[in-house]
């Protein structure tokens, strides 16, 4: 009998969660039809978006433009691989490409964060209809979670577009002015959601998870399995600019690398320290990260803690 009623639970909760609108331009998303975002999300938003994000522990190599080697890496990857598409790129950590800026040493080290949380994007480029869903899905996971909103692009002067090039899997990090492009190359970049979260993490102020001050503490970096030239990609970020928001490390963070990033021989490059973990998942957003992404914003949306919808909300996002 309990089952029976907990199934009839079941199906009363999956017919009440709502559909999101596929295309790209519609202003609907959880329910919510075309109506003012501040009408609608204003009075649970707090953020403050004129924070400066500190880039000082991006090194040169972080700054540059985007290349074909990279494309073709993810081009010949499968879902079958030992790593996620993101870490084949020739960039900073994978998949972290800063422009070229004039000024000292042609290296700019801060960039902001979004005002009020608000991201003004657009659609570029040759994707499926399956793609551009996996897109808005992705889009959809930070509106359900968070208080950060992308909202369809009319001309805003900072904003980004998601295009397809191929080029790989890449993003700056953080609002940096202007136009400023995501790539996800299809398929290989949009074959998941949690690959489109990752990128558009980075485009919001995230580094990778692994890079933390704090890092060895919870991993081992097994160096003599690294690709040589690619052991700078497993530096740490220094304490002193870096920003863990109180959130403790996580291994579960779509942001981490995973088992085999930057692999030689098909061991493993980073090793956790605890028994059973796997990290490099890229299902979506992990609880911490829905965390980080709210203390980092100041947003006062909270996430179910307690009863059904709770577990289901930490089966799902943990």
């Amino acid at each position: 009998m309990c089952k029976l009623i907990n199934f009839v639970f079941l199906i009363f909760f999956i017919c009440l969660i709502p559909k999101y609108n596929a295309n790209p331009t519609s202003r609907r998303f959880n329910g919510y039809e075309d109506v003012p975002y501040n009408a609608v999300f204003d009075d649970e938003n707090s953020i403050d978006g004129s924070d400066v994000i500190d880039l000082s522990s991006l090194g040169p190599e972080a700054y540059g433009l985007p290349n074909n080697e990279s494309g073709n890496a993810v081009a010949a990857w499968s879902e079958s691989s030992l790593v996620n598409p993101e870490e084949l790129g020739s960039y900073a950590e994978g998949d972290i490409l800063m422009p070229p800026h004039e000024g000292r040493n042609g290296i700019k080290e801060e960039s902001f964060r979004w005002p009020k949380g608000h991201i003004p994007y657009s659609i570029e480029g040759s994707f499926t209809a399956q793609e551009r869903e996996i897109i808005m899905k992705a889009i959809a996971d930070y509106h359900r979670l968070t208080c950060l909103r992308f909202i369809p692009y009319s001309g805003q002067k900072d904003y980004i577009v998601i295009q397809n090039k191929d080029t790989g899997c890449w993003s700056s990090v953080g609002k940096l002015g202007g136009r400023q492009e995501v790539n996800v190359q299809s398929p290989g970049c949009v074959s998941k959601k949690g690959t489109v979260i990752h990128e558009l993490l980075h485009a919001i102020g995230f580094m990778h998870e692994q890079s933390r001050p704090e890092r060895d503490n919870f991993v081992t970096i097994r160096y003599n399995n690294i690709k040589s030239g690619a052991e700078i990609n497993f530096k740490k970020a220094n304490p002193q600019h870096s920003n863990d928001f109180g959130v403790p490390y996580d291994f579960n963070s779509v942001m981490h690398y995973s088992e085999y990033a930057f692999s030689k021989n098909q061991q493993k490059t980073i090793d956790p320290k605890v028994g059973g973990v796997k990290v490099g998942q890229r299902e979506g957003l992990s609880r911490s990260d829905v965390r980080k992404v709210n203390n980092m914003y100041g947003c006062k949306k909270e996430e179910p803690q307690s009863g059904w919808f709770g577990n289901i909300f930490q089966n799902w996002f943990n």
